[in-house]
């Protein structure tokens, strides 16, 4: 997937929680941001895995921030 990332060459939003245990936010979302050429990332504070569901209002928010920009 690092090879991928480093190909992708629009406008990308990195989400990620720092609650997430099952892919820890040091080992993917703080990588992924760096391997994606100017990627915007937003950390989701206290925020699992999950986050899309638990989360879902500061994940629309950043979404639509992000698109409106």
């Amino acid at each position: 997937m690092t090879e991928d990332l480093k190909k992708i060459d629009v406008p990308t939003l990195v989400l990620h929680g720092d609650a997430d245990q099952i892919v820890p936010f040091e080992d993917s979302g703080k990588l992924s941001a760096k391997l994606v050429r100017g990627a915007e990332l937003h950390v989701v504070p206290g925020a699992p895995h999950g986050m899309c569901t638990t989360h879902k209002d500061i994940i629309n928010e950043a979404l639509l921030a992000f698109i409106r920009r």
